[in-house]
């Protein structure tokens, strides 16, 4: 796993090598040849379940949180409230605190930027905590999916 800094000092984990494992995996068991899409598709959603799972690790412990109104904060390891986090944004301006990251004070638009950025943020981790809690009947659906085309392929 390859780890990066991005502009907030969030670590933010690539799987590259994980994820061409499980591609790799995937492409060895399954029959070369033609393929089901309802298949293929549920393979990659267990693919991007997989890999959620290794870069978003320390999150997922808190999924019953991340409901969009919060966010994780990889840099604290913490679930940070979104409405009190823009609170504290809109302080930030107000009191025209040093915005490290711009190298000036804070204005309305770097507030806004971040505002958006958090925001996203928060459905993003939402969205990987579903998945990943998804993983077990996506798998339980493959394997359903698999073997209702290898019996329609044996009467074929």
């Amino acid at each position: 796993m390859n780890v990066v800094r991005d502009k907030e000092g969030d670590v933010k984990l690539f799987a590259g090598g994980a994820v061409a494992l499980s591609l790799f995996l995937c492409f060895l068991c399954c029959p070369a040849g033609a393929q089901n899409p309802a298949i293929d598709d549920l393979k990659a959603k267990i693919s991007d379940a997989r890999t959620a799972q290794l870069t978003f690790a320390d999150g997922l412990k808190h999924c019953n949180e991340l409901t969009g109104k919060s966010f994780y904060y990889r840099l604290r390891h913490r679930v940070l409230d979104l409405e009190a986090y823009l609170h504290s944004l809109e302080d930030l301006v107000k009191a025209q605190t040093f915005n490290p990251e711009k190298r000036r004070p804070w204005n309305l638009q770097d507030a806004e930027e971040r505002r958006e950025e958090v925001k996203k943020q928060a459905q993003e981790d939402k969205a990987r905590c579903e998945l990943v809690q998804s993983l077990p009947e996506l798998e339980k659906s493959l394997q359903q999916l698999e073997k209702d085309s290898a019996a329609s392929e044996k009467k074929e």
